[in-house]
């Protein structure tokens, strides 16, 4: 999971700037965390304080957690439907496919040992909001990507299973898909590139970095390959530790109890 907070910091300063040029400064002191860092941490507070509890008391913590922590992080850049959900008492999905869905959902990839509960939990922390089919899916892409990525799975097989589950197409290449490619924030034209970044990437980092320089929502497409990436490659100690340095305590204590919880499941160090 901290792969994705890592790619979202990395690629926050270049969401309304895009490059294209792979080597782009990685970091300056305006990389911080967004949105997606805020709401991974959220579902995945709400994940574990509701672990063996039923779907409706998973919900109704993912939606308490995720107005607590919009809350206490207003100004993370929310889309407006997103905004307005965050202030309501009584929130309801609003049939969005925004990436939100699948950029937030990183824990339940870490969280079950098996890829059918991977995909059921994944799909309950889309439909809180995004209960459109698109948005759904894309959480589960991502979800059952980083599964299989840190159960044991090639390329090849993470690539035939998208394909075959969801119908993406994971055949461009980046450099074909960046030709044409511009600023998306929903599940159809975010997801497939993120995956594709990863798949294309040869280490933790080249995955940011390909993620990033492809550009449109460069720092959700690079929460989501970086959450892939992490559960197949790994991450070295120094961005890690780098990215934990730009949270707040409050956000890293989530994350430092994330990683003692899901011990018990994941077959990588996180």
């Amino acid at each position: 999971m901290i792969g994705g907070i890592f790619g979202d910091i990395v690629g926050s300063v270049y969401e309304f700037n895009n490059t294209h040029d792979y080597e782009f400064v990685l970091l300056n002191k305006w990389s911080a965390p967004t949105d997606d860092t805020f709401m991974t941490l959220a579902v995945a507070k709400a994940l574990m304080d509701t672990l063996g509890k039923n779907d409706d008391e998973i919900r109704s913590e993912i939606v308490k957690q995720m107005q607590d922590i919009g809350k206490r992080y207003p100004d993370g850049g929310y889309g407006g439907m997103f905004m307005f959900w965050l202030r309501e008492k009584d929130p309801k999905p609003y049939g969005s496919f925004g990436n939100g869905s699948a950029m937030r959902v990183a824990s339940a990839g870490w969280l079950y040992d098996t890829l059918e509960d991977t995909l059921h939990y994944a799909a309950v922390t889309s439909d809180v909001t995004h209960d459109h089919p698109e948005g759904i899916k894309g959480a589960q892409a991502v979800a059952a990507s980083i599964y299989l990525a840190r159960t044991g799975s090639s390329k090849e097989e993470i690539k035939k299973y998208v394909e075959d589950t969801f119908g993406y197409d994971l055949s461009r290449k980046l450099s074909e898909i960046q030709k044409d490619y511009g600023f998306y924030e929903i599940c159809q034209k975010s997801v497939p590139e993120a995956i594709t970044a990863f798949l294309e990437g040869n280490s933790y980092i080249d995955v940011i970095r390909k993620a990033v320089s492809l550009g449109g929502d460069s720092d959700t497409i690079a929460c989501m390959a970086g959450s892939i990436a992490e559960a197949y490659y790994g991450m070295p100690a120094e961005y890690r530790e780098e990215a934990l340095s730009r949270l707040d305590p409050y956000l890293r204590d989530i994350y430092h109890r994330f990683a003692d919880t899901c011990k018990n499941y994941c077959k990588k160090v996180l």
